[in-house]
């Protein structure tokens, strides 16, 4: 079956022009589009597709404003931001909002087929223009001093990890796959999966992105 998507952006020409280039495809297929958040809800709701590419510009509200309502809409679905914004806030905002990656329409159409799948397989993709800002943006609040410092020591988020969920999150951070974490420590890719899962929930962020943000910000990357 192929990956069933929907497109949300406010260009015509836009639409039209992304349509045309994952058509190219035979494993894709675009399902519908729409140009506002209104629509987007109401299309996936009907077409309930596999992955949502989403724009951020809307007219009305933007497309963060609208992730959580998408994904509640739709079981399972993975969304990817694709917009122009190398703002650091919407990327992070994107990310917060559950969407499994951010990327920026100046990309070439064959990366993009690639992120697609790669986000499909539940992996979480970001432009490779956007990490270092949000690396950076992570490293920056967390050598901010505290405006009112308790009287305990802050705990790192790593602390409740074990040593294997640490291997994990190591891998995470090194860009690596389930395939590939599961060959370098011996265990199986589905074993892997679990840990992820559980690194995750332990860290309390959404995605493979954030969890590195996060391993890489406490010298464990």
């Amino acid at each position: 079956m192929p990956i069933r998507i929907l497109v949300v952006d406010d260009h015509t020409l836009f639409r039209r022009g992304l349509t045309a280039l994952l058509a190219r495809d035979p494993r894709l297929q675009v399902v519908g589009d729409a140009a506002d958040g209104g629509e987007a809800l109401r299309r996936a709701s009907e077409l309930q597709p596999d992955l949502i590419l989403l724009d951020n510009h809307l007219p009305g509200v933007n497309g963060v404003d609208v992730l959580p309502a998408l994904i509640a809409a739709v079981a399972g679905v993975r969304v990817m931001m694709l917009t122009v914004s190398e703002d650091e806030r919407d990327l992070a905002a994107a990310l917060r909002g559950g969407a499994c990656g951010y990327l920026l329409k100046t990309m070439e159409g064959d990366a993009l087929l690639a992120a697609i799948f790669r986000a499909v397989r539940g992996e979480s993709v970001v432009a490779d223009e956007m990490t270092g800002k949000l690396v950076a943006a992570y490293r920056d609040a967390a050598a901010a001093p505290a405006p009112r410092p308790g009287p305990a020591e802050p705990v790192s988020p790593l602390a409740q990890l074990s040593p294997r969920e640490r291997e994990i999150l190591r891998g995470i951070a090194r860009g690596a796959s389930n395939k590939e974490i599961g060959r370098e420590l011996g265990i199986a890719e589905t074993t892997v999966k679990i840990h992820v899962q559980h690194v995750l929930r332990k860290l309390d962020v959404a995605s493979r992105v954030q969890a590195a943000v996060i391993a890489s910000a406490h010298g464990l990357a």
